[in-house]
């Protein structure tokens, strides 16, 4: 894959942290020569420690190590080696000012010593493990569950004559190229490689790292070798230090993928040595993996995407780099088609191998770009069958894959023994015998020519014993009839019964015509398994059918026939030539009266019945036209019915329930149905519903009772409706308008009027006005008492006016002078509360203004006394 970063992984250096200081270490050998004594060799042994460059711990140069060499079968220790230090320390940084598009505070610096010493040891047949027991881990790693005062053990094993019979072996070592940048959840790779002198095959994989027992000890080694695994917490582990997004790959060591969250995270290597395709010794390096939070631009594409389904393939940048500004996608098709998207769903137009590329951009013209290939060839399609009889007889595993636009060539079976490490293959069919019945998990990874693999996985059961596919183990025959038994299974067959009418009874078709009832018993042997069943056959004399009374349908209804019969084969046919389904029991929906007829049979046995189903019509129920009314009045709802009986509901608005025509006075809204029942022909009820529309009631308002003077013009306004007549018409300008004017003369006291309110559906409602004359002249009038008890009487204290047109004020103090209420509008009163609070009971001082209908100033100042 391209990218214009080549994005490397930091190792073996950690956060410094009081006294740890360690980040990683690699323990090897190597082969020096014969030993003077018979039977021995001579080994260089060396071990390389790294320290985190920023740690306060002690130096390397003052570092302790002695190596304990045990014997790998007995694990007893066999002898303690000191290594002396050899050379220098060296010192390694990274050079982060070389990224220019590099965000963050980056560090990246690891001193390294070595240590050595050599040692003859005896040739022995199980060779010797090697270990160096420390302390001093570095704090705060973040993929263990204990993550301060962590030990270390680092191993590495000298094969012995078993499993290195001929020749002699030097541990490989890993490349030092331990300097590199990592940023958190980010793509990296890392070339973790190692040079073998003896140029074996090597193999890598993750492992777990060890402790030291007390997470403490450079103490020379005693005892016996214990390999404690580091705690880790999940999801991590050995074989996962850094994730289920970060791998490494056995033939070459590299080790890539996205990076974990910021941290430090152990991880250990291990090498398998293969040499003439036969692994004989392991070689392991631990090292902490430093995790920086930085940030760069970057494009990250899978090395191929093959899509077997259909068309439509989904690209993403796998990269989560924050500063990105545009995205162009190419996807290597003849039409040159592109993409600005962040993501991309796209749908190629014909099956091929095609090239995709994605360039990134972000600030600082910093560029970032990838390509990967696209395989799209849908019509994939996984598939296998398995053949076989019971667990001691080989079992035949078929691939039945499809590919449209492939050959089918590569295969990967897993055939599910839980007693075996031998029941994987590579070939397309292969056959296989289980060592015991169970259920087991059977896997296919198949794949084909042009990349397509999928996955495909079944459970089945292997048995102790063949399986017996019987047709049927109760049948039911005529004494008449020969009935045929067919097996579904390959073998040798064997047909028994105490009734010897039986033809062909070593055959997995046999025939058989009993007079009474029997059972036949099967035996069937596959290859030495054996398994047996049985049939029974029931035999009657002849067939009887029994279709029941004739009976009687509604018109549209439908109804299903059950007759009472043996029989197992069933004709039908009616006389309206209504066509029915040829079972036991069809469904029948007759429109006239309609015979109908059934020829049934047990295989030569026969006999018939008919039955007549007469179409009689639903009682006729008719609630009449919906209406609309206006709230109070009333309705006869008009009914019509065929049938014996009838009833409304509800009833609780309704007088005289019991007619046909009811007088309906609900007060809303109101559904009645009319449910007709006729117990002469239909015996269901039928119903039809009338819907009476209650309009709500008018809320006729004609406003207050007021006070007026001679030959003063008074305005009345009334509201509720849409329409409005007052009467009398005494002193009206116009009494069918909601605001008329009222002039009253000196000769009238009082006068009440009357309001009429229409609505738009011409329902109405009445209100009155009184309207009293004072012959003073305009005055504002205020009550010298008032009872705000919530009784609906005298509960406000209000000013009254007399030809005022305009209110100034009107205001309510307490007896310190302090404004309790004041209002600008008529009509408008105090209720005897000030901020939420109810007033105690005594005297208010009130004041009002305002201008009558000349123009003049009328004010009027007093008490009013409040009673409780």
């Amino acid at each position: 894959m391209k990218k214009v970063f080549l994005i490397l992984l930091v190792s073996c250096f950690a956060l410094a942290s009081e006294a740890r200081h360690i980040a990683g270490g690699e323990l090897f050998y190597q082969y020096v020569g014969k030993g003077g004594s018979p039977n021995t060799s001579i080994y260089n042994i060396s071990l390389r420690l790294f320290r985190d460059c920023f740690s306060s711990g002690p130096l390397l140069e003052n570092e302790n190590v002695i190596v304990g060499i045990y014997g790998t079968n007995s694990g007893i220790l066999v002898s303690s080696l000191p290594l002396s230090q050899v050379g220098s320390i060296q010192t390694f940084s990274l050079n982060t000012a070389s990224f220019t598009c590099l965000t963050g505070n980056v560090n990246v610096c690891y001193q390294y010593g070595l240590w050595t010493a050599t040692i003859t040891l005896p040739d022995i047949n199980f060779g010797y493990t090697l270990s160096r027991i420390g302390c001093c881990r570095v704090d705060q790693i973040s993929n263990l569950a204990i993550k301060t005062s962590v030990g270390s053990n680092y191993i590495t094993k000298i094969p012995g004559l078993q499993s290195l019979p001929v020749g002699t072996n030097s541990s490989p070592q890993f490349n030092l190229r331990d300097t590199a940048l990592v940023c958190a959840n980010k793509s990296f790779k890392l070339d973790f490689g190692a040079v073998d002198p003896d140029k074996d095959i090597l193999s890598y994989t993750f492992c777990d790292a060890y402790t030291a027992s007390s997470g403490s000890n450079n103490a020379p080694p005693t005892g016996s070798l214990n390999l404690f695994p580091l705690p880790y917490t999940f999801p991590y582990s050995g074989n996962s230090p850094l994730g289920a997004k970060v791998t490494i790959n056995p033939t070459t060591g590299i080790i890539s993928g996205i990076a974990p969250p910021e941290g430090q995270y152990v991880v250990n290597v291990c090498i398998i040595e293969s040499r003439n395709g036969v692994p004989f010794a392991e070689h392991r390096k631990d090292f902490i993996l430093k995790v920086q939070n930085c940030d760069f631009i970057e494009a990250v594409l899978p090395e191929q995407i093959i899509q077997c389904d259909d068309y439509t393939v989904h690209f993403e940048n796998l990269s989560p780099s924050s500063g990105i500004t545009s995205y162009n996608w190419t996807f290597g098709d003849a039409a040159n088609s592109s993409s600005t998207d962040p993501t991309v769903d796209f749908t190629y137009a014909d099956t091929g191998r095609y090239i995709a590329t994605l360039s990134v951009t972000g600030a600082r013209s910093c560029v970032g770009s990838a390509s990967t290939t696209v395989i799209v060839y849908p019509g994939f399609k996984p598939g296998f069958n398995i053949l076989g009889s019971c667990y001691q007889n080989p079992f035949q595993f078929n691939d039945a894959t499809i590919s449209k636009y492939g050959v089918v060539n590569s295969w990967l079976w897993d055939v599910g023994d839980e007693a075996s490490n031998a029941d994987t293959f590579s070939i397309k069919n292969p056959k296989y015998t289980y060592g015991n019945p169970s259920t087991k998990n059977v896997q296919l990874i198949v794949g084909d020519s042009n990349g397509c693999i999928d996955t495909l996985t079944r459970d089945f059961l292997v048995s102790d014993k063949p399986i017996l596919q019987l047709p049927f183990r109760d049948t039911l025959i005529c004494s008449i009839d020969t009935l045929a038994i067919p097996v579904f299974n390959t073998g040798n067959f064997t047909w028994t019964s105490t009734n010897k009418n039986i033809l062909f009874a070593n055959t997995s078709t046999p025939l058989v015509f009993p007079k009474d009832t029997a059972t036949y018993i099967v035996s069937l042997s596959d290859n030495g398994c054996v398994n047996t069943d049985s049939v029974k056959v029931n035999v009657l004399p002849f067939i009887k059918v029994n279709l029941g009374k004739d009976t009687l349908i509604c018109a549209s209804d439908t109804m299903r026939l059950f007759p009472a019969s043996q029989a197992l084969g069933f004709r039908w046919s009616s006389s309206s030539g209504e066509i029915l389904q040829q079972i036991k029991s069809p469904l029948i929906k007759p429109l006239v009266t309609t015979s109908y007829y059934v020829l049934v049979n047990l295989g030569k046995c026969q006999d018939r019945d008919t039955i007549q189903v007469r179409v009689v019509n639903y009682p006729l129920a008719n609630a009449g036209p919906d209406t609309t009314l206006c709230f109070g009045s009333r309705v006869i709802l008009k009914g019509n019915k065929i049938g014996n009986s009838f009833s409304w509901s509800p009833t609780n608005s309704l007088l005289n329930a019991s007619s046909i025509s009811p007088l309906a006075g609900p007060s809303k809204t109101t559904a009645y149905v009319l449910r007709v029942v006729d117990t002469l022909g239909c015996p269901k009820p039928s119903f039809d519903t009338v819907l009476v529309n209650v309009i709500p009631p008018v809320k006729a308002n004609a406003g207050r009772d007021t006070f007026g003077i001679p030959g003063q013009p008074l305005q009345l306004l009334a509201s509720g409706g849409t329409q409005y007549i007052w009467s009398p018409e005494t002193g009206l300008d116009d009494p069918s308008i909601f605001n008329p004017i009222a002039t009253l003369p000196e000769a009238v006291d009082s006068i009440r009027y009357k309001l009429r309110v229409y609505d738009s559906q011409f329902c109405f409602a009445d209100d009155e006005v009184m309207i009293r004359i004072f012959r003073s002249g305009p005055d504002i009038y205020v009550p010298t008492a008032f009872t705000p008890n919530g009784d609906g009487k005298n509960d406000v204290l209000r000013p009254f006016t007399i030809g005022i047109t305009k209110l100034h004020y009107f205001s309510v103090y307490n007896r310190w002078g302090q404004l309790l209420f004041t209002t600008t509008e008529l009509g408008k009163g105090w209720d005897g509360m000030y901020l939420g609070a109810p007033q105690p009971s005594a005297a208010y001082v009130f004041s009002t203004e305002g201008t009558d209908f000349t123009g003049k100033t009328v004010y009027r100042k007093g008490t009013s006394v409040m009673i409780r």
